[in-house]
């Protein structure tokens, strides 16, 4: 077991996002995790992420903490609220945009390649 506290994770650049903070929370690094790893993203408003992923064999889980958060695709757009979830699968591309004139905090689940 390991034990993360707030205060000891540290910020990363996330390519491709723009006005927003993001941490992992739990990985190899950090936790030695080997599966998958965890990040915590707060998204100031107007905060959000370019077109990504479509070619990219990873699943990903969108958990929303607080505030909304919307998710587009090429056929479909969500809008994810507080304790709402989103399953991305490999090869599913994305856009990520907080709408609001809130901030916005959402975990982010990505498994490890093979």
């Amino acid at each position: 077991m390991k034990k993360m506290r707030l205060e000891d994770v540290k910020a990363y650049d996330a390519p491709g996002h723009f006005a927003m903070t993001a941490m992992r929370l739990s990985g190899k690094e950090e936790t030695g995790a080997k599966k998958f790893w965890v990040g915590l993203s707060h998204f100031l408003p107007g905060g959000g992420a370019g077109w990504a992923y479509e070619d990219n064999p990873l699943e990903k889980v969108y958990f929303v903490l607080d505030g909304e958060i919307t998710v587009k695709s090429k056929n479909e757009e969500f809008v994810l609220g507080k304790w709402e979830l989103l399953y991305l699968g490999p090869n599913e591309g994305r856009e990520l945009m907080n709408k609001t004139k809130k901030p916005a905090s959402m975990l982010v689940v990505i498994n490890y390649p093979d």
